[in-house]
């Protein structure tokens, strides 16, 4: 019989929730969380299951993606499996990561599932079948039967059809194939071309991605008159991190008062970021959230005065829905103190 191996986190893994989250990457011999589902209808057994935290991904991914390969070096798999990662960004982007970690070295087939707000699947999709999945845990049966039928097909050696026919996101890749019903390019054409001249709803062969079109922002009338406020992606945090914003795949921000301090201090605050090195930035939060600049500048009289808070978040990996939630929960706090312009500052 086949082997397969699967790959969940930390929470799945029966380990602990977030404050396992920085659990290093363990292997065990047996069945745990959703390998006792996969199974049930797959075609090869599961032989082991591999837990990693997704914090330990994240933040040390190089060394997580080397320890689990070698973990895989003396074992024997047909088939690889990661999750289902429903909406939890940094889960799905470590699932995509591990599998095409395990694709390239391995050369074995790997599959997982993440919704489509995952910004793993963004991500990752081009490099493996990632079948599209719910949003919360609850959908997990739904998503494994989804994931073990193609993975049935894989297995049995049995030829894979379209995404649309499958159920995973679209890879870019297209290829030839002999249409059931036989019906030339041109007739085709003819028939969306009339639909769509009558007004009625036809599905175009060759679909163009979806652009969120911002509007550019007026120009600032007058900037020494001007209120500004400061925000970052850069994951500038009091030390003790008291909003618990993630460090990948943000769902959270944080608000903090600048009002009385002209600079950020190193101690005081850091970055919990955990896609570039924090060295500068734990050293000097200011180079990346530059208070100490804003303070000079507005003393100077360079702008009318500083919003007396700065907010906070990640970028990597954090999905645009949630960045707009954020933008959303933030715009008032702006409105009501009057800010004419903001700076935000990227890592």
């Amino acid at each position: 019989m086949k082997k397969a191996i699967l790959y969940i986190n930390q929470f799945f893994g029966q380990i602990g929730g977030e404050d396992q989250a920085d659990f290093a990457p363990a292997i065990r011999e047996e069945k745990i969380g959703p390998a006792l589902e996969y199974a049930k209808t797959l075609h090869a057994e599961i032989t082991h299951t591999i837990i990693c935290g997704d914090n330990y991904m994240g933040s040390h991914t190089e060394t997580a993606v080397n320890e689990i390969l070698e973990m895989l070096a003396d074992k024997e798999f047909d088939l690889f499996l990661a999750g289902p990662a429903f909406q939890a960004g940094r889960y799905g982007v470590a699932c995509g990561t591990i599998c095409k970690a395990v694709k390239d070295r391995y050369h074995v087939p790997v599959l997982t599932s993440m919704n489509e707000e995952n910004p793993g699947a963004e991500m990752f999709k081009h490099d493996m079948c990632i079948l599209r999945g719910g949003n919360i845990a609850s959908k997990m049966r739904k998503d494994v039967k989804t994931v073990t039928s193609l993975a049935n097909k894989i297995l049995d050696g049995e030829e894979v059809g379209s995404a649309e026919e499958e159920g995973y996101f679209g890879r870019g890749i297209r290829r030839q194939v002999w249409r059931k019903d036989a019906k030339p390019a041109s007739e085709r054409m003819v028939e969306m071309l009339v639909k769509k001249l009558n007004g009625e709803p036809f599905e175009t062969e060759l679909p163009m991605p979806k652009l969120d079109r911002v509007p550019i922002a007026p120009a600032v009338k007058d900037l020494k008159k001007a209120r500004i406020a400061l925000l970052n992606t850069g994951g500038i945090v009091p030390v003790d991190n008291p909003d618990r914003i993630q460090s990948a795949s943000a769902t959270r921000w944080g608000r903090y008062d600048i009002s009385n301090t002209d600079r950020l201090e190193s101690g005081v605050y850091k970055t919990i970021h955990a896609g570039f090195d924090p060295a500068a930035a734990d050293a000097d939060p200011n180079v990346v959230a530059p208070v100490d600049a804003l303070k000079v500048l507005e003393k100077e009289g360079a702008f009318g005065s500083l919003h007396p808070y700065f907010y906070t978040t990640v970028g990597t990996g954090t999905t645009q829905a949630e960045a707009q939630r954020m933008a959303r929960e933030i715009l008032p706090y702006l409105m009501e103190d009057h800010v004419d312009a903001v700076i935000m500052v990227s890592t």
